[in-house]
């Protein structure tokens, strides 16, 4: 299980807003910041999202290395979410690399939606029927 990861991002006031509309569909709402001067010499500031009072998403200024550099999964409950999630990112400035639909190659169950946020990243709506009870 992940508990958290930090993506380096070119513009942290861009990349704060994306994040703030791409993964509210998803429940994902809750917001941290963190001063890197509360912690070891040399820890980054970070800009954390999370839900449930979990912060497991951390934002931090850097070199973003973008498409190969990370690709991120995130969890949608219903396939209503990968829609509305998809259609928030896209809105926020997303570009688009494979549109809400079930991903055969995978399972007939598994639904998703790809984009590439601002700075390339490659994120991924997932809803997975069967790791939800009915």
């Amino acid at each position: 299980m992940l508990d958290h990861i930090f993506l380096p991002v070119s513009d942290v006031a861009r990349a704060v807003a994306f994040y703030q509309a791409a993964l509210a569909p998803l429940g994902i709402t809750d917001r941290l910041d963190y001063d890197g001067r509360d912690g070891p010499p040399g820890h980054p500031d970070l800009k954390g999202f999370g839900a449930n009072g979990r912060v497991f998403f951390w934002l931090r200024g850097g070199d973003a290395g973008g498409g190969d550099a990370a690709h991120v999964g995130f969890v949608a409950r219903s396939r209503g979410e990968v829609d509305a999630a998809y259609a928030a990112a896209m809105a926020a400035g997303a570009t688009d690399n494979g549109a809400p639909g079930p991903r055969l190659h995978y399972d007939p169950r598994y639904y998703a939606a790809n984009v590439l946020d601002p700075d390339g990243y490659s994120l991924e709506f997932v809803f997975k029927s069967w790791q939800h009870p009915q």
